[in-house]
């Protein structure tokens, strides 16, 4: 898994390069129905939303370890910011830049997940309990249950590459 994993992160370091704000590429391999030779299943669009409490897009998900192999979309399979029990979720998200005339409080929140954090364009600050660690296009995070928030103290949208793995609770 953690070849496979890390093979996941340097390929998202370049998901983001050629992407719009607004929409994002996925490309989804597999073996074909015809004789198991590999192609790729799934090559589209997928537009952010704007955030919420949810992922602006997650790009897949998977809900059992060892993870089955699908040869369909599994993104109706998303739940929300965490993955399924026992699952990943890899999607992507963007914070606007804080308003300074109507500057919102930061979304502490916890998740039971550890996950795998890719800086794909802009600054943020990642938000902790007793510090604050301002981030950089093409900085990485491995974020293992604790209290966060993210605050884009920038003056461009920040765009965050992320794989949720469901974890044990600390």
């Amino acid at each position: 898994m953690s070849r496979t994993t890390i093979s996941l992160m340097v390929a998202m370091l370049f998901v983001g390069a050629q992407a719009t704000a607004s929409d994002i590429r996925r490309v989804v391999t597999g073996p074909d129905a015809k004789d198991s030779k590999s192609t790729a299943i799934i090559d589209s669009r997928v537009t952010l939303a704007p955030l919420a409490t949810d992922l602006a897009a997650a790009l897949w998900v998977t809900d059992s370890y060892p993870i089955n192999l699908s040869k369909g979309d599994t993104r109706d399979k998303s739940v929300g910011v965490s993955p399924p029990d026992n699952g990943t979720q890899f999607g992507v998200v963007e914070f606007a830049p804080l308003d300074a005339d109507h500057p919102t409080p930061p979304n502490w929140h916890r998740t039971r997940t550890v996950d795998y954090v890719v800086v794909l364009s802009g600054e943020i600050d990642l938000m902790l309990e007793d510090s604050v660690v301002h981030l950089k296009a093409g900085d990485t995070v491995v974020q293992q249950a604790t209290n966060h928030a993210w605050v884009n103290r920038g003056k461009e949208t920040c765009r965050l590459a992320f794989v949720l793995m469901d974890a044990r609770a600390p």
